[in-house]
């Protein structure tokens, strides 16, 4: 039953959207006229405290402040675990059955990272070495040459370069090129689970909900060729203890790859320059076709 009081606070979220009728942008109008009754009903839901209201400021405060511009990036780190980043993922990225799944950015990507040869080792640091290769093609099955897989991942200690100024720079990163019939191959090490940083305020979200921080080790990926939606995803580990609660979300079964045992005889070893046993991980890539907007 509306009371004079609730009717009141209705009334001012009625108000500040009318207050915004006039924004020249469409689309901004939208976003903040629906952004504006969205976050006021959840005022009116949750009814915080003003102590519960300052504590909200003061942890977004933190977040920004933990956001260094290059590395840490705290507000895609809240996003992540609040499961917002993969639903926007989601959204954007409806697409043919047969195009590989996406997954989310996460805030450790660097730009600029070094151009690497077919199969050159990108791993500067210790681990289990490890081969990944296969195709780049197209939904129709066409192979992409010169696709450009843009490539990154933890070292052993559960660190990216960058994040931890101990690695070399640009360790266990690069860009590689597909050869003449759509194939790549990435010499690198076998991932390994880690925890996301929780010395900031999403760590301490993640403690007071009673959550882990880990999430399952994976290879991540964002791959371009003319003509195509460029694809972010990851590969992840089969197997590991982390699939089904990944800390932001992330695992798709389709994203999942073995990393099987060779040994220093295997004709791979010998082309990709292994002098001992390695891991084979094979995966292929389909890319969508990007759909022209109309003119």
């Amino acid at each position: 039953m509306e009371t004079p009081d609730t009717a009141a606070e209705a009334a001012l979220t009625e108000q500040v959207v009318a207050r915004l009728a006039g924004t020249p942008d469409p689309r901004l109008k939208t976003l903040m006229q629906a952004l504006v009754r969205h976050l006021h009903a959840y005022v009116r839901e949750v009814e915080p405290t003003e102590e519960e209201w300052f504590a909200a400021i003061r942890f977004l405060t933190d977040t920004g402040k933990m956001c260094d511009g290059l590395v840490r990036q705290e507000f895609i780190l809240l996003s992540d675990t609040l499961g917002v980043s993969m639903l926007v993922d989601a959204i954007n990225h409806r697409h043919a059955s047969s195009a590989t799944d996406t997954t989310v950015f996460g805030p450790f990507y660097i730009p600029g990272m070094p151009d690497r040869a077919f199969g050159e080792n990108m791993a500067a640091t210790a681990g289990t070495p490890a081969l990944v290769h296969g195709r780049v093609c197209s939904a129709d099955g066409t192979p992409l040459r010169d696709a450009v897989l843009d490539i990154w991942q933890t070292a052993e200690n559960g660190m990216y370069s960058g994040q931890d100024t101990a690695q070399p720079h640009g360790n266990l990163r690069g860009r590689y090129r597909t050869d003449a019939d759509g194939y790549y191959a990435i010499r690198t090490i076998v991932p390994v689970c880690y925890p996301i940083p929780s010395d900031g305020p999403v760590g301490r979200m993640l403690a007071a909900t009673n959550r882990h921080p880990w999430r399952p080790a994976h290879l991540h990926f964002m791959i371009d060729a003319p003509g195509h939606r460029t694809l972010v995803t990851h590969l992840f580990n089969q197997g590991d203890p982390y699939l089904d609660s990944d800390a932001v979300f992330g695992v798709k079964p389709s994203l999942q790859v073995a990393y099987e045992e060779r040994d220093a005889g295997h004709p791979l070893a010998s082309r990709f320059g292994f002098d001992g046993p390695f891991r084979e991980a094979r995966y292929d890539f389909v890319l969508e076709p990007r759909v022209l907007a109309p003119r």
